[in-house]
Parts: structure tokens; sequence; C-alpha cells
């Protein structure tokens, strides 16, 4: 609650107390971290997020500090939810971000103003309008920020429950809410707060009289008219401290195992190997080729094979080496190994929500490429994106081992072929 302090001239009010500035830098800090490795992993094909994650030392390490600020937020959100309980409960102070029908004349005196029809803006009390829809648009995103990144953390324990099209919708929801929210912080609120009219209350908790009478005259007058600050009896206070602190010990407690439950729950396996390992992913039942090998001629056998049975003692006959398919000559395809190894690899970002503008979910979805043009040349594996971005370590996500490029270096040299 606002509180004067010093004498009619260099009257200052009380804005926000400690606890209430130290909360928004706090929030501040962990809303502008997300941002800055959140929007990145959003547009990871984008030559200034794989920067980004270069200097952090991969998507891993981005990852793990995009997770870190994320229970941070959650952290101070709790807080907050019981410090206004407290506020509300025991010290009855009004709910004064919550819009009222006196908001709807305000917004109309304002257009009126703006118009040129009034001589002065609309009389704010201790928030205006505009104050309280940022406040509850922090609300809204939090928690839609916060549900859809326990469906992207936990997505097995998600699909117990929901169908498999969540876990994408999820995402889609996460990260446009994400530049939503950073647009509006960028666009709206630095504008009316910090350049506009540099309000620093929110640091130093004081408003002059000046700033009072301009931004919040409503309130001003009510304080002058000893409208505010009636003072509570201390049994009174105690005993609705008594009763809140079960309260909050219970809400607490939820909130405590909610986030052991969001956090320690589930380990997926959706993680960078490291460079240079050997994943066994897909083994075919037919032999696949190594390029890098070159078939060596094998010897003339000096005895034809015949059509005679095998005999009595058990001697088979002899058979040409020739006659063995050759490795070499092993036809590697989309449907023998070289999809489903995609479909292992790249199917979180290149599925349905065809990061890039590439959807590998089907052959025919995959050679229609992606934004950037073809992915899959046939015939020359050497000028094809996709050879180029893993064998230089440019792909920000994900990592394929020598022989699995081998595998698909073989497969686009052969003609990409499906089947």
């Amino acid at each position: 609650m606002t509180k004067p302090t010093g004498d009619s001239k260099t009257k200052t009010y009380t804005r926000f107390d400690k606890v209430q500035s130290i909360q928004h830098i706090i929030f501040l800090i962990s809303f502008s971290v997300l941002g800055f490795t959140g929007l990145p992993q959003k547009y990871m094909l984008s030559p200034i997020s794989i920067g980004f994650f270069n200097i952090f030392g991969g998507i891993e390490n981005v990852r793990f500090i995009h997770h870190t600020s994320a229970i941070v937020m959650m952290v101070v959100s709790l807080f907050h939810v019981l410090e206004v309980l407290y506020r509300i409960f025991v010290l009855r102070t009004p709910i004064s971000m919550i819009p009222w029908i006196s908001d709807a004349r305000h917004v109309y005196d304002d257009v009126i103003y703006y118009l040129g029809r009034r001589k002065h803006k609309a009389y704010y009390g201790r928030y205006s309008y505009a104050e309280k829809m940022e406040y509850l648009a922090v609300l809204w995103g939090t928690v839609v920020m916060g549900l859809t990144g326990f469906m992207m953390w936990n997505p097995i324990s998600t699909l117990r429950f929901l169908p498999g099209e969540a876990v994408p919708a999820a995402k889609a929801a996460h990260g446009g809410e994400a530049l939503l929210a950073v647009l509006a912080i960028i666009l709206w609120h630095f504008y009316h707060v910090h350049i506009k009219h540099f309000n620093k209350s929110i640091f130093t908790g004081k408003l002059s009289r000046e700033e009072m009478e301009h931004e919040h005259p409503a309130e001003l007058a009510a304080m002058d008219a000893g409208e505010y600050h009636t003072p509570i009896p201390e049994a009174v206070l105690r005993k609705r401290q008594m009763v809140y602190t079960p309260i909050a010990i219970a809400i607490l407690a939820i909130f405590s195992y909610g986030f052991y439950y969001f956090i320690g729950y589930e380990t997926t396996a959706v993680t960078t190997p490291p460079v240079g390992s050997t994943v066994q992913v897909y083994v075919p039942q037919t032999s696949t080729p190594t390029p890098t090998v070159t078939p060596t001629a094998t010897a003339t056998p000096t005895k034809v094979p015949s059509a005679t049975p095998i005999s009595a003692a058990g001697d088979a006959p002899a058979v040409s080496l020739s006659s063995t398919p050759s490795v070499a000559n092993a036809v590697v395809t989309w449907d023998s190994s070289v999809g489903a190894l995609f479909m292992q690899k790249c199917l979180m970002c290149h599925g349905a929500t065809a990061s890039g503008g590439l959807n590998i979910t089907t052959y025919a979805d995959a050679m229609k490429g992606g934004a950037s043009g073809a992915v899959f040349a046939p015939g020359d594996s050497a000028a094809n994106l996709l050879v180029v971005k893993f064998e230089g370590g440019k792909h920000p996500y994900a990592v394929l081992s020598p022989e699995e490029l081998a595998i698909i270096k073989a497969w686009l040299d052969a003609g990409a072929l499906e089947k």
C-alpha cells in the first residue's frame, strides 16, 4: 500500500515494498533468460541460433539453462501466490489488480481524451486498466507455459492421458506463447514503463507526488482524504495469521510435490549423443554396403556347382564364390533401413511440426525438401545438404555416428530409392 514520506515538496510515496521489488527483479531475470534460451530452440535452424548454441557449448547446455530458469520462475510464482494471499486475507489489502466495472469507464474516458474531446485522461486508482491487463497476461502466460512445458518435459506421462497430437500441440503453443510474451514485454511494457515515462518505482519502491498526480490521481486523493492504512489490532492480526499459516503450508506442500513431479518424474531419451559415439540404430536382415571399402576380385572357382543332391555322406556340392551376392551390390532403400534411421533421429523436430519446412514422416514428404530447398539429392551424397550439415557438425540438435552417416551416403549414391 502506498505511504507518504517527507514534507509536501519532497514527499514520496512507497508504492512497492522490498519483497515486491525483489520478486519483480527475479521474475525479470528468469523471464529474460527463458526468452534468450527458448527462442533459439524454436528457430533452431537459424544461423543466429546455431551461433548461440556454439557459444554455450551445444543445445544440451542451452536446454539445461532454460530448464533451470523455468524452475526459478515457478518458485517465484509460488511465492507470489502465497504473498498475495497473505495481503488479502491477513492484511485485508483491497484486490486492486483485478479489472472492475470502473475500468470500463476509464477506457471510455481515455478514448474520449485521445479524440480531443476531454482535457485529461481518466483518474486511475492504484493500478490502471492497462497495468491490470498486463498482470492478467502474466498470470495466463505463466500457466500456459508451465502446462505446455510439463508436457514437453514429460511426454511419456502426458501421452498416458492425452492423444499423441498433444505433445506437438504443446510445443507449438509453448513457442507461440513465448514469442507473444517477449514481443509484449518489448513493444508494450518497456515502451509505456521505461521509455515513454521512465518509472523507477519497481526498483526504488517510491513515487514522487508529481508522479502520483499524473499516474494515480484517484489513489492520491484517497490518501489525502485519510482513507488508507487503517491500523489492524495486534490480536486480530495474530488470529488471521494462525488461520492463514496452515493454508499456506498446504499450498506449499502441494506445489512442492508438483515441482518434484515436474522435474524428476521422467527422463526422456531426447538427448544429444557425444560426437564420435557409435549407436546401433537399425540392423537390416540383409548386409548393408560399406562405401569406403573397394570390393576385391574373387578367385575363379575350380568347380562349378552342380545340381547333384547332397550325398548320403553329407558332402555338399562346391558353390562358386561368384554366385554369392556381393555386399557392395546390396541396395540400401528407405524401407530397408534409411527411413527407420531418420524416424529414430529426426522425427521429433521433422515430424508433423516440420521444423524448417522439412517433414520426414514419409518418403514422399522427405523428398519434397524444406525451406532451404531439396535435402536429399539422389546420385551424389557429397552435394547433399544433409551430409554437409552432419559432416561439418553444423546441425544444432542431432548427431549421426560415422556408421549411420555411411548408410545415408550409400543410399543417396544409389539413387535414394524408396523400395
